[in-house]
């Protein structure tokens, strides 16, 4: 059986045929599937940088074990640990203080407040007037800026809108 894997994965091969390639693609793939649901789901369900970086990591030791740069086996126990470091920081971050969720993850930035803009904050993260209008219709209101009572840069880089109550515009 060991000899049929390593013959259909090319596992001892200097150059991979198309069949072994392909082979190895159906074979991460399902590894790759097991190793998330053993792992986090969040890494493709959030976009902050943190989960974008590990995707990104994650896709990049992935390829190399179907591609034939890497050893087929190793490389995916490389993967599992990535993600299993993910899941741990992911723990760490939710367990602790704010200030190591906020490293790891990030922090939301305040844009509007109490119907104020925050230019700063809003320089700072090239978040624009329209930026904040094209939220308010996103989120499935009318108007402008006037009708916001708080906005946010999300850690995912979404920005969330608080509008004003219909009495205090």
């Amino acid at each position: 059986m060991g000899e049929y894997v390593d013959l259909v994965l090319g596992i001892h091969e200097e150059t991979l045929t198309w069949w072994q390639m392909s082979a190895r693609a159906v074979g991460v793939f399902l590894a790759a599937l097991l190793i998330i649901r053993i792992g986090n789901h969040r890494i493709f369900g959030k976009n902050s940088a943190f989960d974008i970086v590990l995707g990104i990591i994650y896709g990049s030791i992935l390829s190399r074990a179907i591609t034939g740069n890497s050893p087929f086996w190793p490389t995916l126990v490389a993967a599992f640990v990535l993600v299993m470091l993910h899941k741990l920081l992911a723990s760490f971050a939710f367990y602790t203080n704010s200030g190591v969720s906020d490293f790891i993850k990030g922090a939301s930035k305040t844009l509007v407040k109490d119907g104020e803009l925050q230019k700063e904050a809003m320089a700072e993260n090239s978040i624009t007037e329209n930026d904040l209008t094209e939220a308010v219709r996103s989120s499935g209101s009318y108007g402008g800026i006037e009708r916001i009572q708080y906005a946010y840069l999300e850690r995912s880089g979404k920005i969330s809108v608080i509008l004003k109550n219909e009495g205090e515009e």
